[in-house]
């Protein structure tokens, strides 16, 4: 038992001996209740006056020696003293016959409070001991007390014997509850103390953190805001208790903020602002049901600035990429150009040779032009003509182009759906143009008698256009490059058509997307776009 728990029971105890004197003593003296089986009133005065006597020196003891003193020993002689006060209490009130005999169950009841099971049957013994011993001195006519003379020997015996057994059945009963409410007792001790240090331990966790944390109440009130969340935002913690995370993030004055990872702005004591993430979640108690919401949020300035520098070293990489791609691109036909030219400076090729180099020649110019042409598309942005027009139209046209314009026997299909209307929002001609970008390539993909499918799917918020092919497939080292401007394994082409049919997609805030492989059967290239029926 701690030293601090016992204390406070010994304490307790003298006050309830006060109570119980000024209550039951006082009340029997000031009434003079039974007083004629008293032969010495007088001496009843005197017990009384000695018994608050008693609990002033029990309170000066525990006063002056408190930190020297045992009190399971104090606990042990103060309740023997009470037994022998009772005893002699009973001794003047008649003995047999006095109504304080229950007065040793208290006791009894004070040893299982105050100190455990074993000092009940304890103090249960020496209490029947002096008992029976009082009975016994006053049947024998040892102790001189006046008794009713029809009490007979039979009822001193029977009265020891049931006093005897009431005293251990106390004994018994509260010994059994104080020992459970002592494990009782020492278990939630043991709790609050693994609980406290959780608490603990989750207050550092979280002061610790290098992110700012903060909950709230269900009345969005904010409960917590720990050391991080004060460095970020300059706000002292005690002045945000209580307030919305509005007047703290006013991103977050909007009541329907949704919880999950959003960016916005703060202030800071200079009046700048300066960018945080954050992610709002719901906070729960231990059954699941929501008790709040916990915000975690970060600094983003250096993050911002290292996206900014990242983004602008790979501006500069893409550019210098897209330079030598230029470069080699221009750099063939141009040789072939400076090579005929030179020839036909030199006069030394026969006329039929003549006419050769100058249609090489104007054919390597009109490949120049037609390079640059692909790149000023792909680069030079271009306002959307955005309308509303009938996809699979536009599909049915870029089909029949395909069958006219292949010069080997591919079988281009499609289902009957592609005959019905559906109406997208878009700039027709540029989709077109990425409709047969991505048709062209499946018919170069394919040999002779190889089959191309086209076919639409209306998803929850999109369409889909696929434009599947059963050709060899693309390698799985070429796959991440087919988007890259001029990249390609044609023989012929500039490597921009599926370069520029992304870039279009994503000015209709949608995206082209490749797969390839055997588990395929081929390649497919799929045209997300977003769809809107109104």
């Amino acid at each position: 038992m701690m030293r601090g728990d016992i204390t406070k029971r010994v304490s307790a105890l003298i006050v309830i001996r006060v109570v119980i004197v000024t209550l039951l003593l006082d009340s029997f003296h000031i009434f003079r209740i039974g007083y004629e089986r008293i032969s010495h009133p007088e001496q009843l005065s005197y017990f009384i006056a000695f018994l608050y006597l008693l609990t002033i020196v029990y309170a000066l003891i525990i006063k002056w020696t408190k930190q020297r003193i045992n009190f399971t020993v104090f606990a042990y002689i103060q309740i023997i003293i009470d037994i022998l006060a009772e005893a002699v209490l009973i001794f003047i009130t008649g003995g047999i016959e006095s109504i304080f005999a229950f007065m040793f169950p208290l006791s009894i009841l004070s040893a299982a409070i105050v100190l455990n099971r074993r000092a009940c049957f304890v103090i249960a013994s020496f209490s029947s001991v002096l008992y029976a011993g009082l009975l016994g001195l006053q049947l024998y006519g040892i102790a001189q007390l006046p008794a009713d003379p029809f009490i007979t020997a039979k009822d001193y015996f029977y009265k020891s014997f049931a006093y005897i057994s009431a005293f251990f059945l106390v004994a018994f009963l509260s010994g059994y509850l104080s020992e459970t409410l002592h494990r009782a007792t020492k278990s939630l001790q043991e709790r609050d103390t693994v609980l406290s240090d959780l608490k603990a331990f989750s207050k550092y966790i979280i002061d610790s953190m290098p992110s700012g944390v903060f909950t709230t109440d269900l009345n969005r009130c904010i409960s917590t805001f720990n050391t991080s969340a004060s460095e970020i935002t300059g706000f002292d913690r005690q002045a945000v208790i209580g307030k919305n995370p509005g007047e703290v993030f006013p991103f977050l004055e909007d009541c329907n903020v949704p919880l999950d990872r959003i960016e916005g702005e703060i202030y800071d004591r200079e009046g700048k602002p300066f960018p945080v993430g954050m992610r709002l979640s719901t906070l729960k108690d231990s059954s699941g049901d929501p008790i709040g919401m916990i915000g975690i949020f970060q600094d983003l300035t250096e993050l911002k600035t290292m996206e900014a520098e990242v983004k602008r070293k790979e501006q500069w990489a893409f550019i210098g990429e897209l330079s030598a791609s230029i470069a080699h691109e221009l750099r063939n036909p141009l040789a072939s150009l400076k090579a005929s030219v030179e020839m036909l400076r030199e006069k030394k090729v026969s006329g039929e040779s003549a006419d050769h180099l100058m249609s090489i020649a104007l054919s390597e110019m009109d490949r120049l032009n037609g390079i640059i042409t692909d790149f000023l598309l792909y680069a030079r942005p271009q306002e959307l003509q955005v309308e509303s027009f009938d996809l699979h139209y536009s599909l049915r046209n870029v089909i029949t182009l395909m069958q006219n314009s292949s010069t080997e026997r591919v079988h281009v299909s499609s289902p009957s759906e592609l005959e019905e209307s559906l109406y997208i929002k878009g700039d027709s001609r540029k989709l077109q143009q990425v409709f047969w970008n991505l048709g062209l390539n499946a018919v170069d993909a394919v040999s002779d008698g190889g089959e191309v499918e086209i076919y639409t799917e209306k998803k929850e918020n999109f369409v889909e256009i696929t434009f599947k092919d059963n050709g060899a497939g693309i390698s799985k080292e070429d796959i991440g490059k087919v988007f890259y401007p001029f990249f390609t394994t044609k023989e012929k082409g500039t490597g921009l058509g599926l370069s520029t049919a992304q870039k279009i997609a994503e000015e209709h805030d949608g995206k082209v997307v490749v797969e390839s492989g055997v588990e395929c059967g081929g390649t497919s290239f799929k045209v997300l776009l977003p769809f809107n029926n109104n």
